[in-house]
């Protein structure tokens, strides 16, 4: 399985995922080539060689009509014109105040929908740029209390943003892996001034985005994690978590431009992994008062929903009555729904969650030609171990049509490799 790892112990910017997953590409002229050629008005992508801490790496830079503008991402606009007061670097810190009004854009959601819309990407890219937008718009809109379609980006709707998420869904799309991992994320400390006002690190829409996520402060003053840095993981993260056990096929550095006393930078790693490494929540509920047909068809309908384990076990309720666990095992994502199922088609009152990781093999299906016809083979792999097994179904199916035994089917199929 192709697996992308990205490694934020410093946090996470847009221009720093750009650069990082642009050193796993081959033919990186080619990328510039068309996202140079994408029509954005006066802007221009350009990478440099940068060393932090002794390790070289790719910084890359966003001008507009051959200025660099600021990413400035947490500080939107909205209902109202501000007066802005601080220089946000591209990659993390706020450093002095300056005024400065060319290269500012007020744009609203629609602005930005209809400006990437136009644009010569990908079906896949462009969705998945507008997808991000409208994170960053539901974080904002949350945070100001005003409704999505009257929130108006400041910084973070410049065509420097814009440039940003489009390079990182473009290389995601190139690269194409089938599973995003990524670390916990060093979102920084401290506080950091804008025209509002001095903030908390995290800044608000940048905690409102990674809800759910696990994330660190460490001892670094300053801003290393910012809201586009935060919606793109967010958006195409499978799972967070420790490195999988993977065969690494290359190493990506995206420099940050601010210097630290530990190297700033994200780390992307591309390579291959036989099989999966996920967090999970697992539902637990006990009844004592439920017929076997009722908890049957509340098992059926948690199947429908799509969990990836659903069982049951004998257990001693209070007063010695006999009763049932009730296990699920989703995905985050479902967890509301089960709990909805959970207490819509049993008995319970409570439900107990827990947290945890689950461990699976590489999983593919095979149809091989068989002496007794086409027969499906389910093949798992990973960790250096590989199993087979015929598929029930398909054995079924030959000994009904052959009027003999599974075991006799099995037999035939034993020579074949």
């Amino acid at each position: 399985m192709r697996t992308l790892y990205l490694d934020c112990q410093m946090g996470a910017a847009g221009d720093m995922l750009t650069a990082a997953l642009l050193e796993l590409l081959p033919d990186k002229e080619a990328f510039f080539s068309q996202m140079n050629r994408l029509g954005l008005p006066g802007v221009c992508l350009r990478a440099e060689r940068m060393e932090k801490c002794g390790i070289g790496g790719t910084h890359v830079t966003v001008t507009i009509d051959g200025c660099e503008e600021d990413e400035a991402a947490h500080h939107h606009e909205h209902e109202h014109e501000h007066h802005h007061e601080h220089e946000h670097e591209h990659v993390h810190e706020y450093e002095h105040e300056h005024h400065h009004e060319h290269g500012h854009h007020h744009s609203g959601m629609a602005d930005i929908t209809g400006l990437i819309a136009q644009l010569p990407l990908p079906e896949k890219a462009r969705e998945d740029a507008l997808s991000v937008y409208r994170l960053l718009a539901e974080a904002e809109s949350t945070v100001h209390g005003v409704p999505m379609d009257e929130i108006h980006f400041h910084e973070v709707g410049t065509l420097d943003a814009v440039t940003d998420i489009t390079a990182v869904c473009l290389l995601m799309y190139l690269l194409s892996p089938e599973q995003v991992v990524v670390s916990p994320i060093h979102v920084g400390t401290g506080q950091i001034r804008c025209a509002h006002g001095i903030l908390p690190v995290p800044a608000p829409a940048t905690a409102l985005l990674l809800k759910g996520v696990p994330i660190y402060g460490g001892r670094i003053q300053g801003e290393l994690c910012t809201p586009t840095g935060a919606a793109l993981l967010k958006y195409f993260a499978d799972s967070f978590g420790s490195m999988p056990v993977m065969e690494t096929a290359a190493v990506g550095y995206g420099m940050g431009k601010k210097d630290f006393e530990a190297a700033n930078c994200v780390r992307a790693f591309w390579g291959r992994t036989g099989g999966e490494e996920e967090a999970v929540t697992e539902l637990r509920c006990n009844v004592d008062d439920m017929t076997p047909e009722d908890i049957g068809f509340a098992m059926e309908r948690l199947w429908e929903a799509g969990v990836l384990e659903a069982y049951t076990l004998p257990a001693a309720m209070k007063k010695g009555r006999p009763g049932v666990l009730i296990c699920v095992l989703c995905r985050e994502a479902q967890r509301e729904e089960i709990l909805r199922l959970l207490f819509c088609h049993t008995s319970t009152l409570g439900v107990r969650e827990n947290l945890c990781r689950r461990y699976t093999l590489g999983r593919s299906v095979q149809t091989v030609a068989t002496p007794v016809g086409p027969v499906r083979r389910k093949v798992s792999d990973g960790r250096g171990i590989q199993k087979q097994k015929w598929e029930y179904e398909d054995l079924a199916r030959l000994a009904r049509e052959q009027g003999c035994s599974l075991a006799d089917i099995r037999k035939k199929l034993d020579s074949i490799s």
